[in-house]
This record gives structure tokens, sequence and C-alpha cells, in this order.
């Protein structure tokens, strides 16, 4: 099971980490203003999740990677910090309403304790 779950993990941050060049208009929307260079920082952090999906896919860097996982997810905790501070309710998309930044936020967690166990299961 937890080789299941490393390589669910690996493959999702690989998936992930090609829309951040496949769609990155999208990405962009998920930077807050004040951190700026959204292109360049979607860019990195798409390279950096294809890079730490393929150390996880590696059994003998499965530990690494599942740590480099857990501080990278970690890095986009202050951009759903950020949205959940300007969400309103009348915003027109889902994700910048109160409840969407909480789940974005939320979800964002779940991701960071799933890298974790990848890292601790690979002891």
């Amino acid at each position: 099971m937890h080789v299941i779950a490393a390589i669910a993990l690996a493959v999702f941050l690989i998936a992930v980490g090609i829309a951040h060049f496949v769609v990155p208009g999208y990405f962009r929307t998920l930077v807050p203003p004040w951190l700026g260079l959204p292109g360049v920082l979607v860019a990195a952090s798409g390279a950096a999740e294809v890079v730490v999906g393929a150390l996880i896919l590696a059994p003998q860097a499965r530990e690494a990677g599942g740590w480099a996982a857990a501080a990278l997810i970690t890095t986009y905790l202050p951009s759903h910090l950020d949205a959940l501070h300007h969400a309103r309710p009348d915003r027109p998309r889902r994700l910048e309403r109160p409840v969407g930044a909480m789940a974005r936020l939320v979800v964002n967690l779940l991701y960071i304790g799933w890298a974790v166990t990848v890292a601790l299961a690979a002891v």
C-alpha cells in the first residue's frame, strides 16, 4: 500500500508540474500579486514538482523525495492563506469565495500529510 501511495503522489506531482507549462495562465492566478514574477514562479514550481515526483518514483530516493514534496507543497501555503484572506462570497470563481479558499488550504495540508507519509514509509 505504501508503494501505491508513493507512486500515486509521484504521478500526481509530475502531472501537475507538467500542467504548469500546459496551462500556465491558471497557475499564475494562484500566485499572490505581492509575490511578483508569477510566470517565473509558475515555471519554477512546475519544474520542481516534476523533479520531486521523479525522486519519489526511484525507491532509493523515495524518502528524500517525500520530504522534498512536503517542503515544496508547504511553500504554497502563503498563496492559500492569501486567498483565504481575500476571499469574498460575491467573487465569481468558487476558489475565491471563503469556502473555496478554505478548501484549497485544507487540501494543501492533506497533500503535505500525504508527502510526509510517503517519506516516513520509505524509511
